[in-house]
């Protein structure tokens, strides 16, 4: 299994790939800018006008942008893996480093740890940016909840990413993988959420984002919900392992 890490050669060449793919490393920086840009955007707008303006749980409201930096999150981790797969880009990468578990090894984790770090920026910034415009319904670093909710927002945006990545892996085409979380995030999920409430709390968003939820009465546990999201992230990427091994280049 050790023949098969990652080694600072192949993960420098990874981040070489994603470094110069203007459409993924500006996917990266989407992220952060949708984001934080809403937030401050919306917050300056209805924010400030009364209680419960942004939604009824505050510190879930404190991200109410996450739905739209998400989908950065997909666009970033499915084109990342996608350039893979066009013009026989893959078997130059496998003449490069033979190893395929190597190979996706060392692009999970360079996709995996940029979205964290970026994850991690956007949550701090969103949320300190997006209260300095909520007046004085604001919330404050250390209000409860708070620091769970930005360490939880930055890991929702990494493993989202990872999500779109093993299923990129899987089906081999961006634009396939973007057209199905999209709708599934944005409307599926509503609509299931609706229909019934005890299986929607296990889908990947609305598991996920109880850990910036302030009330945490009904539904998964914060740190539970986090733990579902994540196992919807490690089936993706074993798919996407499975589909990379056994698939010609």
């Amino acid at each position: 299994m050790s023949t098969a890490l990652p080694t600072l050669p192949v993960l420098n060449s990874e981040w070489i790939k994603i470094r110069s793919l203007r459409g993924t490393f500006g996917a990266l920086i989407s992220v952060f800018a949708v984001t934080v840009g809403i937030q401050v955007l919306t917050a300056s707008m209805t924010g400030g006008t009364e209680a419960g303006s942004m939604g009824d749980d505050p510190l879930l409201a404190a991200f109410y942008s996450l739905n739209f930096g998400q989908t950065a999150a997909f666009a970033f981790g499915a084109t990342a893996f996608s350039s893979e797969f066009h013009n026989g880009a893959l078997r130059t990468s496998l003449t490069a480093v033979p190893n395929r578990a190597r190979l996706y090894l060392s692009k999970l984790v360079v996709v995996g740890g940029l979205a964290f770090l970026v994850g991690q920026l956007t949550a701090l910034v969103t949320f300190v940016a997006g209260q300095a415009f909520t007046g004085s319904y604001a919330l404050e670093l250390g209000s409860p909840g708070s620091y769970r909710a930005i360490f939880g927002c930055g890991t929702y945006l990494a493993l989202m990413a990872l999500l779109a990545a093993g299923l990129t892996a899987v089906l081999r085409s961006a634009t396939v993988v973007l057209s199905l979380l999209i709708p599934f995030t944005l409307i599926v999920s509503f609509v299931l959420g609706a229909a019934s409430e005890g299986v929607a709390q296990y889908l990947p968003d609305r598991a996920g984002q109880m850990m910036m939820r302030l009330d945490t009465s009904t539904g998964l546990a914060p740190w539970t919900g986090l733990g579902v999201l994540a196992l919807w992230a490690l089936v993706a990427v074993i798919g996407g392992w499975t589909s990379v091994r056994r698939r010609d280049a």
